[in-house]
């Protein structure tokens, strides 16, 4: 396990091209955390890092966004907070995202444990009294 801190939201690219470092050739991705604790800050710094030109936001709604990276790689971001049954996740297809071999970044992959792949990497992100974050890649 490596733990990765955010101190400031001004660290905050930073610490996101040090996890892009650790992601090596692994794809999918779920961001743990409570409510509030930054997950959907800390992906729209990766995506920003990554060169994503779209506006990145949490797909509370929609249930997933796709995004294309500045080198082509497709990016796909999942917020399963509102998914209540596995099979609300594979009626809009989760499965064929989750096994593209393309980057998928998911809030809430609890929702959809079932569907998750073997290698599934979890990034814990935990708010400190202080007020920073830490990360934790799994």
């Amino acid at each position: 396990m490596t733990t990765l801190d955010i101190a400031s939201l001004d660290t905050i690219r930073e610490t996101a091209r040090r996890f892009i470092d650790l992601m090596g050739d692994r794809r999918v991705f779920a961001f743990n955390g409570s409510m509030g604790a930054g997950k959907t800050t800390f992906i729209r710094a990766i995506c920003d890092v990554l060169g994503v030109q779209d506006t990145v936001n949490s797909p509370t709604f929609s249930i997933v966004n796709e995004y294309e990276a500045a080198d082509g790689r497709t990016i796909y971001h999942f917020d399963c907070y509102r998914i209540n049954r596995v099979q609300e996740a594979l009626d809009l297809g989760a499965e064929e995202y989750l096994y593209s071999g393309c980057l998928c970044f998911i809030e809430w992959a609890e929702n959809i444990a079932p569907l998750l792949p073997d290698t599934l990497v979890n990034v814990n992100i935990e708010v400190q009294d202080d007020g920073r974050r830490t990360v934790q890649v799994e």
